[in-house]
């Protein structure tokens, strides 16, 4: 019986034995980390990695924005502007050369208001083909919704004077013309980097209309000619719709008309200092006319009204002739109507007229 008891407790003491590896955990198995625990981990050995992702991207991305979209977005800004020329001033005009006094505004709607350098533009009339018929300085603007600029700058056309001699015309001839003003300037706007635009604008300008409405408003018969042999004073008047001030300021600007009656010529006019300022503009005239074929001319009309055709015949300045406005005022004819009979007999003279 002993021994049966031994052996059942060697039996149990073997079974339980047996059974300890179910209750012990195996050696060096802990708990699973978690996702976060992994991903900062794997950050944190690939930081540099990620870095350089990041410095990729980020390069893709801004690049194209500041050196495609930044130019294109500046460029659009340049030609939704306007720009407004309020006046212009040609002043000590010689056979290549003038001064120009020149006001601008420029408009723009555009939420950025960038920094334009000053830059050297070219004038086009009508259209841009073909060759300029002037350079000139426009300067330096920091574009505001209206940005105002005054300058002033002689402006040199020894080698375009063909192109501002068909300038002159076309501006003394128009009601209105198109002036054309191209050139490539520097663009600033905050801290992204300095661009190139494109300037082209188109301004309509009011032109001269032929000076239509010219009229000699008042004049007088001299019966003894003056020293510089002028024997008809008067005045003239000639309207200047346009925003242009042509100035010849002393004792040798001036514009010299040819008269004629019937297709003979009875004469000449001198119009001395000349200055034409925007709006209306009465000026001196003194004239040197043939007397004997304005009596002549009589006999065709008794009733004293003689049709007289005026046209340019020169213009000097400062001892120099100034071929643009020359040839300008040569294909520019005015007629007009004067009352000659009336003046012959404020002059005394209407018995030699048979008035």
């Amino acid at each position: 019986m002993s021994t049966d008891t031994g052996k059942n407790e060697l039996t149990q003491h073997t079974s339980e034995k047996g059974s300890e590896p179910d209750n012990i955990e195996p050696v060096g198995m802990g708990t699973k980390p978690s996702l976060g625990s992994r991903v900062k981990a794997h950050y944190k050995k690939f930081w540099w990695l990620h870095l350089l992702i990041l410095i990729a991207v980020t390069l893709i991305i801004v690049l194209p924005l500041v050196y495609v979209a930044y130019p294109k977005i500046a460029q659009d800004g340049v030609n939704d502007s306007r720009l407004e020329i309020q006046s212009m001033s040609l002043t000590n005009p010689t056979t290549d050369s003038f001064d120009l006094e020149l006001k601008t505004v420029v408009r723009s709607d555009n939420r950025y208001h960038p920094h334009l350098d000053a830059f050297n533009a070219s004038l086009y009339l009508n259209n841009a083909d073909g060759k300029p018929f002037s350079y000139i300085q426009i300067p330096a603007v920091h574009a505001t919704e209206e940005a105002l600029s005054t300058s002033n700058q002689t402006v040199n056309i020894a080698d375009l004077s063909s192109q501002f001699g068909d300038y002159a015309k076309v501006v003394l001839a128009s009601e209105q013309y198109n002036l054309i003003v191209k050139g490539r300037t520097d663009l600033h706007e905050m801290k992204f980097p300095t661009t190139t635009v494109d300037y082209n604008k188109q301004v309509t300008l009011k032109g001269l209309n032929g000076l239509k409405g010219f009229n000699v408003t008042s004049f007088q018969i001299l019966v003894k000619p003056e020293p510089d042999g002028a024997n008809m004073l008067g005045k003239v008047y000639i309207p200047n719709p346009s925003i242009m001030t042509l100035e010849m300021p002393n004792a040798q600007g001036n514009v010299t008309l040819s008269l004629s009656t019937n297709s003979l010529p009875i004469g000449t006019s001198l119009l001395p200092n000349l200055i034409l300022n925007p709006g209306n503009n009465t000026l001196d005239m003194r004239s040197t006319v043939n007397q004997s074929l304005v009596l002549s001319s009589l006999k065709l009309f008794k009733d004293g009204m003689v049709p007289v055709d005026i046209v340019g015949n020169s213009s000097i300045y400062n001892g120099q002739h100034l071929p643009y406005y020359e040839n300008a005022l040569k294909a520019n004819k005015q007629s007009i109507t004067l009352d000659v009979g009336g003046a012959l007999k404020a002059a005394g003279l209407a018995g030699l007229a048979g008035l």
